[in-house]
């Protein structure tokens, strides 16, 4: 008579749940984008970081800790603070009147009443295929006071009436430039937006008699406030990077535009003409980090409204 071997229980130290044998391979897919990002991201980061934190020794070489004394000079540093008030400036201006002929444009081309509507919604994206520094070389071709559109009117009204370059207007001059360029942008967001609203939401306020003003403000305008607080937030941040623009112009005006115009121009300018490498990276620190609090300030109130 045969007996059956009795049937030994796994050792507790050698069971292997399947999901952590799935959780490790998960990591292996993961781990590419992993490496690009610590390489590409976080340590740029964290080696501007450690370059605030020193300061170059101008009589005996070298680079000394200071800590955060860097940051101190940053924070009382009067070219810094008017360059920043001067971009938030330009933001509390330029963004709303960009995000609103956005918005104009991306109704209009939304409504049935718009012909060739594709045509025209290719026209005004097209702009922001154009690289920003040949859209900035155009326009100040344009803007220049010597040749182009402006002093072709300049000579036919017979007095140097149109400047765009000059030191009051050359603010207005890149907000135009800027509009220009990112308003197609903005109009392909909310355009996107406005495609994913059901179209039995049209139907219910066409059979209430709702008219296209009616259906814009209950209808299309709320199904626009969450790309709205993203454009918003896109804008916020490109504004505090203006960079290319004003730094191509100053060849034409370098009178009515400084090395220290912007922040960003403030720090190339620090790292690439003055050779301060740890003050400019203590300059652009600042800045990220006060970008991120307006920025994530931004969302959080257009995530409220959106409550």
């Amino acid at each position: 008579m045969s007996t059956a071997a009795p049937v030994r229980s796994p050792l507790p130290g050698r069971t292997r749940s399947p999901r952590r044998r799935l959780d490790r391979r998960g990591w292996l897919f993961v781990a590419p984008f992993l490496i690009v990002f610590a390489l590409t991201f976080l340590a740029p980061i964290a080696y501007a970081i450690q370059l605030s934190l020193f300061r170059e020794q101008a009589f005996f070489g070298g680079s000394a800790f200071v800590g955060f004394d860097n940051y101190v000079e940053v924070l009382t540093d009067a070219k810094f603070w008017t360059s920043f008030l001067r971009v938030l400036v330009f933001l509390v201006i330029q963004v709303p009147i960009m995000l609103l002929l956005a918005l104009v444009a991306v109704l209009a081309i939304d409504s049935a009443r718009l012909h060739a509507s594709g045509f025209f919604r290719l026209v005004i994206f097209l702009p922001y295929a154009v690289p920003a520094v040949v859209a900035t070389l155009m326009w100040g071709f344009i803007y220049g006071g010597n040749f182009g559109l402006a002093a072709d009117l300049n000579h036919l009204l017979g007095h140097d009436t149109i400047q765009p370059l000059a030191a009051n207007w050359i603010l207005t001059s890149l907000g135009n430039i800027v509009t220009w360029e990112f308003a197609g942008y903005n109009m392909l967001i909310f355009y996107s937006a406005l495609r994913v609203i059901p179209n039995e939401l049209f139907e219910a306020a066409a059979i209430d008699g709702a008219g296209a003003f009616r259906t814009i403000l209950s209808i299309k305008l709320p199904a626009l406030r969450g790309a709205l607080v993203i454009a918003t937030i896109f804008s916020i941040i490109g504004s505090f990077q203006l960079f290319n623009e004003p730094n191509i112009l100053r060849a034409l005006v370098p009178n009515a535009i400084d090395t220290s115009y912007t922040p960003n121009m403030y720090a190339y300018n620090l790292s690439f003409g003055g050779q301060q490498y740890n003050y400019s990276a203590t300059v652009a620190i600042v800045m990220g980090v006060i970008t991120a609090i307006i920025a994530y300030v931004v969302q959080l109130r257009g995530s409220r409204k959106g409550m």
